[in-house]
């Protein structure tokens, strides 16, 4: 069994703070624009669909480096979730009638709220890894 350190509290902070930030600047933005509802909901939807995306990829890839057994076809759907999730954000900011740098801020946010969940997906199974290596070690030395 591999020995998995614990994440220190200030990067589990950050990475929680990170999504927080990146997830509500992205849906504060949504609900200040101007836009029509169909299409604030497509974007809500892109976000969400993203990010679980995201979190599953970074599972899939862990369990596959941990020896947990990961079928072809799932991780296969895991990258294509992430990519369709990124290219259809791309192609909706592409065709909106949105000024560049409200593009920017929505393409900044929904990365920043990307990178941040895959951190605190890590960070939650390195926290239970680093829990259940302390039990085993605890119940060994009995």
């Amino acid at each position: 069994m591999q020995n998995v350190q614990r994440p220190t509290a200030a990067f589990v902070g950050a990475a929680w703070l990170a999504m927080l930030i990146g997830a509500v600047a992205y849906l504060v933005g949504l609900w200040n624009a101007t836009m029509p509802l169909n299409e604030k909901g497509y974007y809500l939807t892109v976000l969400l669909y993203g990010l679980f995306g995201a979190i599953s990829l970074q599972k899939s890839v862990r369990d596959r480096i941990e020896g947990t057994p990961v079928t072809s076809m799932y991780f296969g759907l895991c990258w294509i979730a992430t990519l369709s999730a990124l290219a259809l954000l791309g192609v909706g900011l592409f065709n909106a009638t949105l000024a560049l740098s409200e593009k920017g801020f929505y393409a900044m946010s929904y990365t920043l709220s990307l990178f941040a969940a895959v951190a605190v997906q890590k960070n939650v199974r390195d926290v239970a890894a680093a829990g259940r290596d302390k039990s085993t070690s605890v119940a060994e030395a009995l």
